[in-house]
């Protein structure tokens, strides 16, 4: 069946039937599949949810909706945003951890994986059949359409989770002068609250994503958020686990009516230490690292030099004494 199917489709369409055929029925689904979402009611219980969230009551409907607007993709709202729960919530903590805590994030996000995975795979799709070989089977012809549509829908995540990396990398090298600093102002005198504000004013500079986490911790306590969630909120969003063991620390603290300053002065010892350690396993593992490359770009050079001037008297030699005979 799917042998005559493949013939019927090659004689129509030429080399690059299945592939045309396939991508036709692909963008036949999406038009049906796109306005049938778009036409479904929003859930009345899910809407009251929201509400209740946001702390909006009857008052607050015209606002809330007035607000919602200015966002062009939220229509498409239940096509891009995942209905299950915990799958929303592991990305939206996936892209806070990025940096982007905007409400929208995870709306933009997965519009972003739609609309580069469609383009790409449309190029690829139209670089198939004008610049295909006649005489390319479908496997390659499916290969240069599907690849590039796979690239673009997976692309938005592998920059999200480079991001990651690189906030994570930051917040753990400054997270140690940051702690010596608010060290200085509790032994000054300043509240906890007031170093918080003061460290995340002076840290800015070197390490901005530190400074943007001890702003929003300032302002949430200054909101009458209680202190211990606000930290953990902290380590959730950094996703460091030095700052989750300070967060810890810090609520400890706070419970048993211990002194923050000695707790803060181990802590920052401890970390000054954990980063002299880390520098040191860089400098261990880069001989290794330098190896391949070593050998690579020294090793025939020099093998070269050493050992050429040998070679050509050799040849010289040989190459005379076959003369003379």
């Amino acid at each position: 069946m799917l042998e005559t199917v493949n013939t019927t489709l090659t004689n129509l369409l030429g080399p690059l039937g299945p592939v045309i055929a396939m991508g036709g029925a692909g963008l036949l689904l999406l038009l049906i599949v796109i306005p049938v979402m778009l036409k479904q009611k929003p859930d009345r219980l899910k809407q009251i949810k929201e509400q209740r969230e946001t702390g909006g009551g009857r008052n607050d409907g015209p606002k809330l909706r007035h607000d919602s607007g200015k966002d062009p993709l939220e229509n498409f709202s239940n096509l891009l945003e995942p209905q299950d729960v915990e799958e929303y919530s592991a990305i939206r903590e996936q892209l806070i951890q990025a940096g982007y805590r905007q409400k929208s994030a995870v709306r933009t996000f997965h519009f972003a994986q739609f609309a580069l995975g469609l383009g790409l795979l449309a190029l690829g799709l139209i670089y198939t059949i004008l610049m295909g070989d006649g005489e390319a089977g479908p496997t390659k012809a499916a290969i240069t359409t599907l690849v590039p549509g796979l690239v673009g829908y997976y692309l938005p995540r592998y920059w999200v989770n480079k991001r990651i990396k690189a906030r994570q990398g930051e917040i753990q090298d400054g997270f140690p002068d940051s702690l010596d600093l608010m060290l200085v102002c509790v032994e000054a005198g300043q509240g906890m609250d007031q170093a918080i504000v003061r460290v995340a004013q002076e840290i800015r500079p070197g390490f901005p994503a530190l400074a943007d986490e001890y702003e929003m911790v300032a302002y949430e306590i200054k909101a009458g958020k209680d202190k211990a969630t606000v930290l953990r909120d902290m380590g959730d969003r950094s996703g460091v686990a030095d700052v989750a063991s300070f967060v810890t620390v810090l609520i400890q603290s706070q419970i048993f009516g211990t002194s923050v300053a000695e707790a803060l002065r181990v802590y920052a010892s401890e970390m000054r230490d954990k980063r002299v350690m880390r520098a040191e396993e860089k400098a261990n593992v880069l001989p290794t690292k330098l190896t391949l490359g070593t050998m690579m770009f020294t090793v025939p050079p020099l093998l070269i030099i050493l050992i050429g001037p040998s070679m050509y008297s050799i040849y010289e030699s040989l190459s005379g004494q076959g003369i003379g005979n």
